[in-house]
């Protein structure tokens, strides 16, 4: 199997985005993978475990927070893309719509998960199934069948 690597992708993305993104990983990384604080989250350090056995590849993701409606999943050119994108906003006390200061607390949080994986030409591309289930999210890749192993009986 493939070793997991990251794969840039900048169809249509703002260089500037780009090197944000790149600082971002750059600085977790050396803050010891721990999420960013202030108004920019940048990108999360989710786990993420892949594993294999006969007739299977699986990919469990750690997607704490997210819906399954903020997940995007794309496999193209043997290269798994998992992308998720959550926003929320907190309010308290007034809107600050009538005559000002009447607004006491008023955040806003942006997540984003972003990895791809270059998958083995084992892997068939027509047979993929995803699940959500309390923030994991499952993948599984079925093998193609002349790939798979089988037995071969001695005469």
């Amino acid at each position: 199997m493939a070793l997991p690597t990251r794969v840039a992708r900048n169809q249509g993305m703002d260089p500037m985005e780009s090197v944000q993104r790149d600082f971002d990983s750059m600085l977790n990384r050396w803050l010891g993978g721990r999420e960013m604080t202030g108004s920019h989250q940048g990108f999360a350090p989710y786990a993420v475990d892949v594993r294999e056995d006969a007739d299977h590849i699986y990919v469990d993701a750690e997607l704490p927070g997210f819906r399954k409606e903020d997940v995007d999943i794309t496999l193209e050119n043997q290269t798994l893309t998992i992308s998720a994108e959550r926003k929320s906003e907190t309010r308290q006390g007034g809107d600050g719509k009538n005559g000002g200061g009447d607004l006491l607390l008023h955040e806003r949080r942006y997540n984003r998960f972003l990895r791809s994986f270059t998958l083995p030409p084992t892997v068939n591309e027509q047979n993929v199934k995803a699940s959500m289930q309390d923030g994991v999210l499952t993948i599984v890749l079925s093998k193609r069948e002349e790939t798979k192993p089988r037995k071969v009986q001695v005469s």
